[in-house]
């Protein structure tokens, strides 16, 4: 049996993974392989290089640091003197590479983590989903979560990357191709919830985001072969303003997702008979 964590995308709402891991390792389940994409990529890399209970500890010291919240949440007139001179972002990437860092160390591969992870981008230049699992381990990730306009591409062996999920959203299926058997997908809770007609220019792009972000999950989790034991973790629902168009960037309901996120899966892992 091969257990496979699958960490999808999802900006700030990616704090409920952080719950999700907590009733997985609390029940005695651990991964033999994690894939992840965006916000999922840097908390699969987390679990990654420690699949114990202390990760979790440090996941939530993340969430809650000051790194975390310079990611998304500086301050607007700087954000708007970066976009004036970069033309392409707003924010810096630098928060981000510091906490991977603080997780994996400045130099760490993937060879170097004990559970196998993989990490998806999109590659600009080859309009093509593609897969890091070997080599320096920063760059792809910073890769992964490079959601474009916020954070800029990232340069790799001369080709320019953004985030994965505009192509790969929650990637089951790479999980599956990679051999897992027994998969726990860990998803922010966007599937969750259902889509109506926009009314305001605003509901346009976030419906049409949302359409492209889920329809090839759903495609993924229908086409699962009979032999794999697939686990759809539950996020414990949206917060207050989760239905804002600018909700990817607040951190203010991050412990309130977390322990959401908990209560849910750890019902969920319970009921579905899951335990070491």
């Amino acid at each position: 049996m091969t257990v496979a964590f699958v960490l999808g995308g999802g900006g700030v709402r990616g704090a409920v993974e952080v719950g999700m891991l907590r009733a997985l390792i609390e029940t005695g389940v651990k991964p033999d392989l994690v894939v992840g994409t965006s916000i999922g990529a840097i908390n699969g890399t987390a679990i990654a290089a420690d699949p114990t209970t202390s990760v979790i500890d440090t996941l939530e010291r993340a969430w809650s640091s000051d790194a975390a919240g310079a990611i998304y949440g500086e301050w607007w007139p700087r954000q708007l003197r970066r976009l004036a001179k970069s033309r392409t972002h707003l924010n810096s990437a630098e928060p981000l590479r510091r906490l991977l860092e603080d997780f994996v160390g400045e130099r760490a591969r993937f060879e170097d983590l004990p559970v196998t992870l993989a990490v998806c981008a999109a590659s600009i230049e080859r309009a093509a989903e593609t897969w890091f699992d070997s080599g320096p381990l920063i760059d792809p990730v910073l890769a992964s979560c490079s959601v474009p306009a916020a954070l800029p591409p990232v340069e790799i062996d001369g080709e320019h990357y953004v985030d994965g999920g505009v192509v790969n959203s929650i990637p089951l299926s790479e999980a599956i191709r990679r051999g897992a058997t027994t998969v726990f997908v860990l998803q922010v809770g966007r599937i969750e919830e259902p889509l109506k007609p926009p009314e305001t220019p605003a509901d346009v792009a976030k419906v049409a985001f949302e359409i492209s972000r889920r329809h090839r999950f759903f495609r993924d989790r229908d086409e699962v072969p009979e032999h794999v034991d697939l686990h759809i973790l539950p996020s414990g629902g949206s917060q207050p303003g989760d239905e804002k168009l600018g909700a990817f960037r607040s951190m203010e309901h991050t412990h309130r997702r977390i322990e959401a996120a908990y209560d849910a899966t750890a019902a969920y892992l319970r009921d579905a008979g899951v335990a070491s």
